[in-house]
């Protein structure tokens, strides 16, 4: 038994089998590079589906985390830490939002973004107004509550009943928007789809959508756990859309490799949340703000320019590879689609063998590279992708 299978072994026996893990146990790495405990090399196209923003231990994140946790690993929201205040900072200075709530994964950010908006409406004009529109196909999470906002069946079932208030309306379509507006909060949408198969969202309906929720007082939540902190070529991708949400959900890539996940509170909803309306023990910790500053810091301009040329060589390189009839996305967001009869979890199945790691949504085979990326790492693992495609 190699030491790969040793582990694979161990994790079998202890560990709940509630996720289809690849045959694959990893031991170190290196910006996109990461090796197996029995020494195979891969080019790592997934950045733990778009957590590793600066990839695998980058030197600065990695003294950033470190000088914190020699400092203060934790004293809990009842006290200020230095690194969430300056964290909270940078958000809202760079996004034009006002407030930010840290939390610790997507799905509580989105639970965060719900209570604020129903704490709103319920406010302003009592109960009963609190249903909350999402898009079908879309997906905000696996709590209870984030897998009714989810408007994907096929994570519905076993798990009734789910949170009330949430109906689900085609995504492009106004009119359904505003058919089913009565009694509504907010309206919550991902701007591109990436569990729904890295299908982006219509730049004029969001702002059709936008302008709507402004009119009627219903609030805007962009759900930006996947897309946000760079991933499309942008620091958020709202901002390529033309729009200026109330709420936007960021985790992901925000933590660098550590549990951070955020809410940031446009002006009309930065005085929502009082003492005692809202909480997480971990949320701010401070080595994961840490980590996050040093982000931060890292995505200026020149580096979001860089992911935007990045996906474009990527894309381009990808439609001249066999079986591809088409690319989705924005930025390092990439999806492939395959011609009809070829199934994206086989191409992922071959890339292993042949020395990549890759990711499916729906139809397409899914790329989420780190943001620092080399042009070599990029040529090698399209290499290996190449053959994979060629294998199946």
């Amino acid at each position: 038994m190699t030491n790969s299978e040793k582990i694979q072994s161990i994790d079998k026996e202890y560990v709940i089998h509630s996720y289809g893990r690849f045959p694959v146990a990893l031991e170190h790495g290196e910006n996109a590079v990461c090796y197996d405990f029995d020494g195979k090399k891969y080019i790592d196209f997934t950045s733990g589906i778009g957590v590793n923003s600066l990839g695998f231990c980058d030197k600065g994140w990695v003294s950033a985390i470190t000088a914190q946790a020699s400092k203060l690993q934790h004293i809990s929201n009842l006290y200020y830490t230095e690194p969430c205040a300056m964290l909270a900072k940078v958000l809202c200075e760079r996004t034009g939002m006002k407030k930010a709530f840290f939390a610790n994964g997507g799905a509580e950010a989105n639970e965060g973004a719900i209570k604020a908006a129903r704490k709103y409406s319920f406010m302003k004009y009592g109960p009963g107004r609190n249903k909350i529109l999402t898009l079908v196909n879309s997906f905000h999470g696996r709590t209870v509550t984030t897998l009714a906002a989810t408007g994907q069946d096929v994570f519905h079932n076993y798990f009734f009943p789910f949170t009330e208030g949430f109906e689900h309306i085609p995504a492009g379509d106004i009119e359904a928007l505003k058919a089913h507006s009565d009694g509504v909060c907010a309206v919550m949408a991902e701007l591109i789809q990436g569990e729904g198969g890295v299908l982006p969202v219509d730049r004029d309906y969001i702002q059709k959508a936008a302008e709507y929720c402004r009119e009627n007082d219903i609030l805007l939540i962009i759900d930006e756990v996947q897309t946000g902190i760079g991933r499309t070529g942008s620091l958020f991708c709202f901002e390529q859309y033309g729009i200026m949400p109330d709420l936007v959900t960021a985790a992901k890539g925000i933590g660098g490799g550590l549990p951070l996940a955020a809410v940031l509170f446009g002006e009309k909803v930065e005085e929502v949340f009082r003492p005692g309306d809202h909480a997480t023990t971990f949320g701010g910790n401070p080595i994961a703000c840490a980590g996050a500053l040093e982000i931060m810091k890292r995505i200026d301009d020149k580096f979001l320019e860089e992911v935007s040329k990045k996906g474009e060589y990527i894309r381009e390189r990808v439609m001249s590879m066999p079986h591809v009839v088409g690319t989705a996305g924005m930025g390092l967001m990439i999806g492939i689609e395959l011609e009809d009869g070829y199934k994206p979890a086989d191409v992922v199945n071959a890339g292993l063998k042949s020395g990549v790691l890759l990711l499916t949504a729906k139809s397409k085979v899914r790329l989420l590279p780190p943001l620092t990326i080399t042009y070599d790492e990029i040529d090698d693992g399209l290499k290996a992708l190449g053959e994979a495609l060629k294998e199946i």
